[in-house]
Parts: structure tokens; sequence; C-alpha cells
């Protein structure tokens, strides 16, 4: 199975994404906590790109690329914002209040254990930031 969806940097556009896993779901028989937890993960990084990757106001797009061999299933998610690789953020730490913790980090933290790879690489002036989970 592989398949893509180009989405704008807009927030509206999570919905697509949402559709996006709930079809890779019913396509691979995936149970609904995996699909739930997958998409957790894309709306997270779809969301920083939207945020923070781009100027305000600039139209871009960004691509989520899904593959499956039957015992991975990997995402890659590529954009041509501002260089960031999450993978060098240092964890959030879960047991801070979140009303002391200082804003961000979060997100990649949820990432980094739910799925089973995350790896970052700039290539050709795009970021690609490639999610795997054990199927």
């Amino acid at each position: 199975m592989k398949k893509k969806i180009k989405i704008k940097n807009q927030l509206g556009e999570l919905e697509r994404v949402n559709q996006f896993i709930e079809e890779i779901g019913e396509e691979l028989g995936l149970d609904m906590e995996l699909q739930m937890n997958l998409n957790l993960v894309m709306e997270e990084m779809v969301t920083n790109v939207i945020f923070y990757a781009y100027p305000e106001g600039k139209e871009a797009s960004i691509e989520l690329e899904a593959q499956c061999n039957g015992k991975e299933l990997t995402f890659v998610l590529s954009d041509t914002g501002r260089e960031f690789d999450p993978t060098l953020k240092e964890d959030a730490d879960p047991n801070v209040n979140p009303i002391d913790r200082e804003i961000g980090g979060m997100g990649i933290f949820i990432v980094k254990n739910i799925m089973n790879k995350v790896t970052y690489q700039r290539l050709e002036g795009k970021n690609l930031l490639t999610m795997q989970k054990n199927i």
C-alpha cells in the first residue's frame, strides 16, 4: 500500500489528514486505538509545520505519504519551510505541571512515544520527517 496527500498549510486541512489516516486504517484493518494514535501523531506534526515552518501569511504545500509493507507503516511528512529537526528537541518532562512547563515539546514527546522510529533529514530544500510504526 502506498498513498499520498497534498494539503495547504492551513488548519482547516487537518480534517483531510484525519480522513487520510482513517482510509489507511480501514484499508489495513488497524484497530481504532492505533488509528486514533496515528491521527494524533499526524495532527501534531502537521500543526507544527502549519504554525512554524513558514512566515505568517505565506501559502505553501505540505505532503504526507504513507507506505506499508505488511509489518511497518511508514509516514513521510515533507515541506519546504524553514529547516527544523524535531528529533533534536529535548523531550518534555511529562511529570511537570503543564502550567509550569515551557511551551512546545510535548507533541514531539507524544510522537516519539507512539511511533517506533522517528527520523529527520533535510534534502534538496525539504524537511523530511519519517515516522514508522510496527503493525
